[in-house]
């Protein structure tokens, strides 16, 4: 019984999980390279939000609207998607993470 109860629950939590093909295609192998903020200008623009982090690094924050759902009288409600890039002290890709993508 505890058995069936585990699996139930992982195969819950992966049906769950979220995960984005194309966003990882991109941001996979630019943090496999610790591409650098420079190359993340040049191709996504500035970053919508920065801050430190306490390594010496910085966190980038972008958001996107990936579509959206309709209103019933009309109009879009507007599906965001928040991706954040962590960068070490030295201004190269470290780790990234995504929600709502």
């Amino acid at each position: 019984m505890r058995r069936a109860a585990a699996l139930l629950l992982f195969v819950l939590m992966t049906a769950c999980s979220s995960s984005n093909p194309y966003l990882d295609q991109t941001l996979k192998p630019a943090a496999q390279r610790h591409a650098t903020k420079d190359w993340f200008i040049k191709e996504w623009g500035q970053p919508s939000g920065s801050s430190p982090r306490p390594d010496g690094g910085d966190e980038w924050t972008y958001y996107r609207i990936t579509g959206g759902t309709e209103r019933f009288l009309g109009g879009v409600n507007p599906d965001d998607c928040e991706i954040k890039l962590f960068f070490d002290q030295h201004g190269q890709l470290d780790d990234y993470s995504y929600s709502g993508c």
